[in-house]
């Protein structure tokens, strides 16, 4: 630990923000870094853990306490060292991660806990300024060639691995740029996209070759890849939207929340947002924006949050987020101890911009003009019945709230069911598992046919990029011992853990 004594001399601070009219004005990040001081202080508060509780809290098992104490040494290459020994991509995860790891920490028992997410943020932005982040070139090549399909968190992460196996690397990507989710999913606001690009651009120093416009089971053959590399992972995510079948779906007006992000993001990129619309399922064949519309966000999560935050900056007339499910406590209580990742009210940046938040209600029917187009949501407000456990079970719909509300963009964001089965998956007859997700061992990361594996949200179901990094570091693994027989020198991350306690 850098300072006994600072995690009772300090509290949690987080960087500043831009102010909400400034930040409004464009698609800019505008969460501020830390001062010199500032953030070491808040690298003293991080206690010599009798056992750090955040090793197991954060899917990759980073080794938080030693980088903490590199950061507070102002030990910068041993902090990004340590650091970039179990993350690919820290300046992915300091961005975007939900932090579980911060859930995790023993001093939220009884105090807010470490600013783990930012710590790392700031290790992997003052790496890339000293010049400590270099490619790093296998010394060696196998001769093993290995193809990747997909290039979100998790391709991305098994490709590098690979690659620092020695094995020949190339990444498959349907898209026009690499970064899958990350490029075409989360808004500019959390996440610039020369992060991503300047990411590539190391990967590509280091020897992963990038194919992008390639979908792979459309215009480019399974067979192929089949008969040329030695090694198949798939990691193409979990695409396919949850609907909302009711009546009025039809309407123009009510769209998915893919369809209405990706859009923008290529706007802000400088590209034609149809570009390819009768191509990409999650593209949309006409311009969606929210300008002067009354938008309802249908779905209480961070994709839904994304959607908020893009409204404003679209300067909807108004905007509403809905959620199904009761409105979560503050804090923790009987039923979320420590050290679980608790379900509590949560409150985003693109939330403080401005959104009419509302918990538990359901919508009934979209109603429309006589031109289909939708002018209101009918909805009512529900009474939820809990459990033992105080999970909610069962809702019944509440007198007399039925309402009409309007509403002339309305956005689905509740979640994705699998990847897309048409094309690929359909055309390998892989195995799928009862909710439609490719089967595989979650030790072996094999699916039904030899050679290929899987990993990601195409396999595990929808998830945080954080697992999905870890899924992609996992797999690696397990390809390399397939193509070395029985063999890795790869790390998993319960070594890390070992070795870090």
């Amino acid at each position: 630990m850098g300072k006994p004594t600072g995690f009772l001399e300090f509290t949690r601070e987080l960087p500043g923000k831009k102010p909400v009219e400034e930040r409004l004005k464009n698609y800019n990040e505008f969460i501020e870094r830390y001062s010199d001081e500032k953030l070491n202080q808040q690298s003293a508060r991080c206690m010599n853990c009798g056992v750090p509780f955040c090793h197991s809290g954060c899917p990759l098992g980073n080794v938080i306490p030693e980088f903490n104490d590199a950061v507070y040494r102002k030990s910068w290459q041993e902090a990004y060292e340590i650091l970039a020994s179990t993350n690919n991509f820290p300046e992915f995860t300091g961005r975007i991660c939900p932090a579980p790891c911060e859930s995790a920490c023993v001093l939220g028992i009884n105090q807010p806990a470490i600013t783990i997410e930012e710590i790392e943020k700031h290790i992997i932005e003052i790496a890339f300024d000293k010049g400590f982040v270099k490619p790093r070139k296998p010394n060696v090549r196998t001769g093993k060639k290995v193809a990747v399909v997909g290039s979100g968190p998790a391709g991305l992460a098994a490709a590098a691995q690979l690659n620092y196996a020695g094995h020949t690397v190339t990444v498959f990507e349907r898209d026009d740029k690499p970064g899958g989710l990350l490029r075409y999913g989360i808004p500019d606001f959390k996440l610039e996209k020369w992060v991503i690009d300047r990411r590539i651009k190391l990967m590509e120093e280091e020897g992963v070759t990038f194919r992008c416009h390639a979908n792979v089971g459309e215009n480019v053959r399974i067979n192929d890849l089949l008969r040329e590399y030695h090694a198949i992972v798939l990691a193409g995510g979990s695409t396919v939207p949850r609907d909302l079948k009711i009546p009025g779906r039809e309407l123009k007006g009510v769209y998915y929340a893919m369809q209405f992000l990706k859009q923008q993001n290529k706007r802000n990129a400088g590209l034609d947002p149809l570009a390819h619309a009768n191509i990409e399922s999650n593209i949309f064949s006409e311009n969606l924006l929210a300008t002067s519309k009354n938008v309802v966000v249908i779905g209480g999560g961070d994709t839904g949050s994304d959607c908020v935050g893009t409204s404003n900056r679209h300067k909807a007339k108004s905007v509403t987020q809905f959620e199904l499910l009761p409105k979560p406590p503050d804090g923790r209580n009987e039923f979320m101890p420590w050290p679980t990742f608790p379900m509590i009210l949560k409150t985003s940046t693109s939330h403080e911009e401005g959104a009419n938040r509302h918990w538990a209600i359901a919508t009934k029917e979209f109603v429309g003009d006589k031109k289909g187009n939708l002018k209101a949501l009918k909805v009512v407000d529900l009474e939820w019945k809990v459990t033992e456990d105080g999970k909610p079970s069962q809702f019944v719909e509440k007198p007399g709230s039925e309402r009409e509300i309007p509403c002339e963009l309305a956005l689905l964001a509740m979640g994705f069911v699998h990847p897309q089965h048409e094309g690929l998956l359909n055309e390998l007859g892989v195995d799928l598992d009862s909710r439609g997700n490719v089967r595989a061992t979650e030790k072996e990361y094999k699916t039904s046919i030899n050679k290929i594996f899987v990993a990601g949200d195409m396999r595990r179901g929808q998830s945080l990029v954080v697992w999905a990094i870890s899924e992609g570091r996992e797999c690696a693994r397990k390809v390399d011992e397939f193509l070395n027989e029985g063999v890795s020198f790869l790390e998993s991350k319960d070594q890390n853990i070992v070795l870090a306690i």
